[in-house]
């Protein structure tokens, strides 16, 4: 039996923060910055003045106080949003007074004892082209088993599975989808479509890192994804290893070695267990260096690859090689074909699909990998 296998990051399939949208990277990293600052800020027990100062500017320039945004405002949804799930003058974080679109803010909060809420992301819908644009990069690839990095939660999966795949695109729905929760505040998770019965799924989103063991491990999951086929149990093990921004070297290694652990405990249990998703680090780097001394091979680098070296546009550097497919040996000798779907990126010297026609429109800056076995 030939099965195709396939990892995709979707960057989202209906809902993105608005800071990812921004098209000047300086400016995304701004938010991203100052995001990262006032969450810090927030969990701190006691505020002091120039914390409270720092909160209101960042509250004001992003307008964090507008949890409920107007759907015509040319500004578009908040980059950033204060949720105050217990609004009252003894459990907010602020209040606010004067005009509502300016409003003059006072942190009336004494520590992150006093108040309950909470500091997310603001997200807008993304476009309908560019989700009928991430389905069509699905439809082509036309997996028997997807994993999908980057998916907001399972129904949102399962509605991208039945609204787009099958109603708006024609093509056969997957009857089985998963997807757990993982630890990014952003609901970006790693998630799993299949034409084959997913018998069981286990999660790591509460492995402790190492160094710091009162902080989590990974920054999303590993989820153990176990699939059915005619009798003999895969393994998927999904990854989405910490990204570049802000960059932490050295957490992604932990993760790269505990995801080797993981592996190497799974092969015990079946000959078939691979490893796949985005791990935010090329071929040369200490991360993936820790997952091949397993003895698990990369796919592109299997004879039958004759593709662009990299899997993030622009995809033409072996630097720009961040998705994976890594088989053991006994799936690497059943390797029949391996490919790279790019039509869903734009940018220059990729042929893209005739509709995506900007950034705004493209399915996602990751191609698509697959590889057809015979097991």
């Amino acid at each position: 039996m030939t099965i195709r296998i396939a990892t995709f990051n979707m960057e989202n399939l209906f809902r993105r923060p608005t800071a990812f949208r921004l098209e000047n990277p300086a400016e995304r990293e701004q938010v991203l910055t100052d995001f990262a600052e006032l969450v810090t800020l927030l969990d701190k027990p006691v505020y002091t003045d120039a914390d409270k100062a720092e909160m209101v500017r960042i509250i004001t320039a992003y307008r964090a106080y507008d949890v409920v945004a107007d759907p015509k405002d040319p500004k578009g949804p908040p980059p950033i949003v204060i949720n105050q799930s217990r609004p009252g003058k003894h459990t907010s974080l602020f209040e606010t007074s004067g005009p509502p679109k300016t409003p003059h803010i006072e942190i009336t909060a004494t520590g992150r004892g006093s108040w309950t809420g909470w500091a997310e992301l603001g997200q807008d819908d993304l476009d309908m082209t560019m989700v009928r644009n991430t389905g069509r990069v699905v439809s082509e690839v036309d997996a028997d088993i997807l994993l999908t990095v980057e998916v907001e939660d399972r129904l949102t999966l399962e509605r991208f599975n039945t609204d787009v795949l099958a109603k708006a695109l024609g093509r056969r729905p997957y009857p089985y989808n998963l997807l757990i929760d993982g630890n990014d505040p952003r609901g970006i998770d790693v998630g799993i479509l299949s034409r084959h019965p997913i018998t069981s799924v286990r999660s790591h989103i509460f492995d402790t890192d190492p160094q710091h063991p009162a902080d989590r491990l990974f920054s999303r999951d590993c989820p153990e994804f176990e699939i059915q086929l005619d009798g003999t149990p895969l393994v998927i093990l999904g990854n989405h290893l910490k990204s570049k921004f802000r960059d932490d070297p050295e957490l992604r290694l932990a993760q790269a070695k505990r995801v080797a652990e993981i592996y190497e405990a799974t092969a015990e249990r079946t000959p078939h267990v691979m490893v796949a998703g985005d791990l935010n680090d090329d071929p040369e780097s200490d991360a993936v260096a820790q997952l091949l001394a397993t003895g698990l091979r990369d796919v592109m680098s299997h004879p039958s690859y004759h593709g662009e070296p990299g899997t993030h546009e622009p995809c033409t550097r072996l630097q720009d090689k961040i998705d994976y497919l890594l088989l053991p040996p006994p799936l690497w000798h059943e390797v029949q074909h391996v490919g790279l779907e790019t039509r869903g990126i734009f940018a220059d010297g990729i042929k893209s699909f005739d509709t995506v026609t900007s950034k705004l429109t493209e399915a996602s800056d990751h191609a698509a990998l697959f590889v057809d076995l015979d097991i």
